[in-house]
Formats: C-alpha cells, structure tokens, sequence
C-alpha cells in the first residue's frame, strides 16, 4: 500500500470531537505517515501542537487565518514567535487573505498577514497560504515581502495564478475540489502545469469531502482516510502512476516541512 502525506486536516474541528482518535487510526490504517494540521489562531495551533507531542506522525503550522483577524490578542505575535520555535511546528499560518467572506476588515487582514510574512522570513518558515478572492493583492505582498517558501494551500485556481504561484517558487496543495464535477474544471486543467515536485496532497478535512467517493460515509464528512481518493483522480488526470504519485508527493511534504518522525508517544 503507498504511503501519503495529507498537508491539511483541521483536526480540532468540532466535527471530530466525537471521534479523534479514531480518524487518526484510520488515516493510519490507509497509509498516511505525515499528517499536517491546520493552525487557524493562536489556540487551535496550540491545540494541534499538544495533540503532536502525543503522535510523533503529526505537525503543526501556526498562525492566524484571516477571518481570525480582527481577533488577535495585543501580544499575537510575542505568542506566535514562541509557537514557531517549537519542533512540532512546521509553517506559518493558516495566513493570508479572504475578500469574499470579508470575517475581518481588509485593513487588518492585510496587516495581520504582513506581520506573518516578516515572522516566517525571520524565522525561516514556509508560509501556509490561504486566499479567496484577493489574489491580486495577496501576490502583491507575496512579491513585496521576497516570499519563496511555502505552499498554497488549497489551491483552487486557474493555470494563470498557478503559474504565479510557481514562479515565486511555491508549492501547490491540491483538495478534493479537484473531485468536483461542477466547480473543479479550472483546477483540473490547471493540473497539468504542476511540476512533480511541487505537488502537495491535503485533504482540508473535514471540509471538501471528494464527490468521487463511493461509497460516502452516512456523516459526509471528509477525513484524511480519504486521501487515496483524491490522489486517485489527480493520477487520472494526469496519467501518472499511484505509486509514482505517492512517492513523490510524501517526499514534497518531507523537502518542504521537514517531516520526521519526533520522539516521543505514538498512538493509533
């Protein structure tokens, strides 16, 4: 069975409250070795990170997506600077900017989001980058702030800002979004154009649930267990070879974050 990496789960959703450990046995149980949960304030990544001291298979990103925005504590960043020194945490963010549900002011977005690209530059961290209809600007501060590193989560776009995003150097997450028939046709042309090393896997669960999957679970709720699925339409599409894919996406996620296994508790 390949092994993968799925580099987005939102663990601490309140969708897995019932059931944590046993999503991670079974995204054990379906081959994936590196698991990279999702950061979207100060508390959900110190959450993620004390879930990582116990499964030596989980990282962290940190950060603060930008819905979170306009909620951040006086001393976010004092905070934010000490969660990047620790060994569980591989990336900044959740970061970045999201115009169409506009949770935060664009203001404090922007400026929230600055102060994370500096962080990550000073700290030598990928960043972890979310955007929603602000891609413009987003690619504006990515170039003002020299940016290189990281990856774009979620990558939902066209060929043109696909393109963008590969010539600052980045990586490209790729969810179930590429599963959907009726809103994934600029992704699955874009697909094309990633190189096969800059390939991410990410299952963004719980959200995104592939619509290929048959059979759906009664929940219809997405779980890194699922990643097969999805990397089973990306081989499609691109006609690669699932274990070549497997191969070579887990060792993106390793190049990028570094992923080993850390000492200490395993479970599941």
């Amino acid at each position: 069975m390949p092994n993968w990496s799925d580099i987005g789960v939102n663990l601490f959703s309140t969708q897995f409250d019932i059931d944590r450990d046993a999503v991670l046995s079974r995204a054990t149980h379906a081959g994936i070795v590196h698991m990279l949960l999702i950061g979207s304030d100060i508390n959900e990544s110190q959450q993620n990170i004390n879930w990582c001291r116990q499964h030596n298979n989980c990282f962290s990103t940190a950060g603060v997506h930008p819905h979170q925005a306009a909620k951040v504590e006086q001393d976010w960043l004092v905070q934010l600077r000490a969660l990047l020194m620790l060994p569980q945490v591989v990336a900044v963010g959740e970061c970045g900017l999201d115009f169409n549900r506009d949770f935060s002011p664009r203001p404090l977005q922007q400026q929230v989001f600055a102060e994370q690209l500096q962080l990550a530059k000073a700290c030598a961290k990928p960043v972890y980058l979310h955007e929603r209809d602000a891609f413009d600007t987003q690619m504006a501060m990515l170039l003002e702030h020299q940016i290189s590193h990281g990856v774009a989560h979620c990558f939902t776009g066209d060929s043109v800002q696909l393109k963008a995003y590969l010539d600052l150097g980045l990586y490209i997450g790729v969810t179930g979004w590429v599963c959907d028939e009726r809103r994934g046709h600029a992704l699955q042309h874009a697909l094309r154009y990633i190189p096969a090393d800059r390939l991410l896997l990410e299952t963004d669960a719980p959200y995104l649930l592939p619509r290929t999957l048959l059979p759906k679970p009664a929940s219809r709720r997405n779980e890194p267990a699922f990643l097969p699925a999805i990397a089973s339409v990306i081989a499609e599409l691109t006609g690669s070879n699932i274990e070549t894919l497997a191969a070579q996406t887990l060792s993106n996620s390793r190049a990028l974050f570094g992923f080993a296994a850390l000492p200490g508790p395993q479970h599941g």
